[in-house]
């Protein structure tokens, strides 16, 4: 069974429907992106799993339901929301706001750990984290983003475009973290990402949205030499 399995998932924004009926799913450990042009219900689709969204059909987390169940109780759950924008508390510190990443956690022990493995993973956020966040520059902003939803421990990492504004040499940097906080901690990770090529070179599986409707899928490979999608995404 895999980890998180949606089926039949509609999506509203007032009268408004965003999703039209979506099933994938996730495999523990893996890394899986959904991909689609601007408008194809990608940020829906991770608010929707966040419960951030009126929706009907079923998402299964671990074998639990998850519609109609408050953001609060799935972050509990182990599933951690890396928004688009970043959602950097601005005037207060780098530190304070891994803290503030780790409402979920009990213990100031347990708190200080994760503070240790996010400034493994990101050495720079420990060189700034007396530094008021709101003078980080971009980079540095959706580095913390990544370390703040890491404060939460979590089992499924949810990440909205965050190559979004960035230099490509910052964000070969921050995909390449990414990988290693997959593979060392088993972070299963859910990616919408505009940049096709970038998001197919980290994930194992990709689906292919358009007006939300799953029109294609396969692992990253197969989407990755389809003719169409080369033409359409990745521009050769």
């Amino acid at each position: 069974m895999a980890m998180l399995e949606v089926r039949g998932l509609e999506a509203f924004y007032g009268h408004t429907q965003a999703l039209h009926g979506l099933d994938f799913d996730l495999e523990e450990g893996g890394i899986t992106t959904i991909l689609g042009a601007n408008g194809a219900g990608k940020t829906t689709t991770l608010r929707s799993i966040c419960g951030m969204v009126s929706n009907n059909g079923s998402i299964t987390f671990d074998g639990e339901g998850l519609i109609g169940k408050a953001t609060e109780n799935i972050v509990r759950k182990g599933i951690a929301h890396v928004p688009e924008g970043r959602g950097t508390f601005v005037r207060v510190t780098t530190e304070e706001n891994l803290r503030l990443g780790a409402f979920t956690v009990k213990g100031a022990k347990k708190i200080a750990d994760g503070m240790e493995r996010v400034y493994t993973y990101f050495p720079r956020l420990k060189e700034r984290r007396n530094q008021q966040a709101g003078t980080l520059s971009g980079g540095e902003q959706q580095m913390l983003a990544v370390g703040r939803a890491m404060m939460l421990q979590p089992r499924l990492m949810l990440l909205d475009e965050p190559s979004f504004g960035l230099a490509p040499l910052i964000v070969k940097e921050l995909f390449e973290i990414l990988r290693t906080i997959n593979q060392e901690e088993g972070v299963s990770m859910l990616l919408v990402e505009q940049n096709a090529t970038l998001a197919l070179g980290l994930a194992d599986h990709a689906y292919l949205l358009e007006t939300g409707r799953v029109v294609m899928s396969g692992t990253s490979d197969d989407i990755a030499s389809d003719e169409n999608v080369r033409k359409s995404y990745l521009g050769y």
